[in-house]
């Protein structure tokens, strides 16, 4: 469940892009991962503005899921939401080849640090 002072941002579309949260004497944006876009408050138009420029299309990218034992998998996010995120495994592209039935990893929300963009 969301914090109550999280305010839900949307852009003109309809589609939603994450949350603006009142922090002190500013604002902070918040993604669909659920993290933090910036370490300290902006103003109102600035979080809004950050939202909107980074959209949804972050989702789309191929991340890295590092577990326990030092171990990292390529993965791509199936799904963000306040409830969780599930990222599918995607090794050579294979969570989108037609018929594919990939491996599926259940994340808290926000997105752990062990979910990170992958690099290359």
């Amino acid at each position: 469940m969301l914090p109550e002072d999280w305010i839900e941002h949307r852009r003109a579309d309809g589609e939603r892009v994450g949350w603006i949260v009142p922090t002190g004497d500013g604002f902070r944006a918040v993604d669909l991962l659920g993290r933090w876009r910036h370490d300290e408050p902006v103003d109102w138009l600035a979080a809004e503005a950050d939202l909107e420029e980074l959209g949804i299309g972050y989702l789309a990218d191929r991340y890295r899921l590092r577990f326990a034992d030092g171990t990292e998998r390529e993965v791509r996010v199936a799904e963000a939401s306040v409830d969780g995120v599930t990222v599918v495994a995607d090794e050579y592209g294979a969570a989108s080849a037609v018929g594919a039935n990939p491996e599926r990893f259940r994340l808290p929300f926000p997105a752990p640090d062990a979910l990170h963009a992958d690099g290359r």
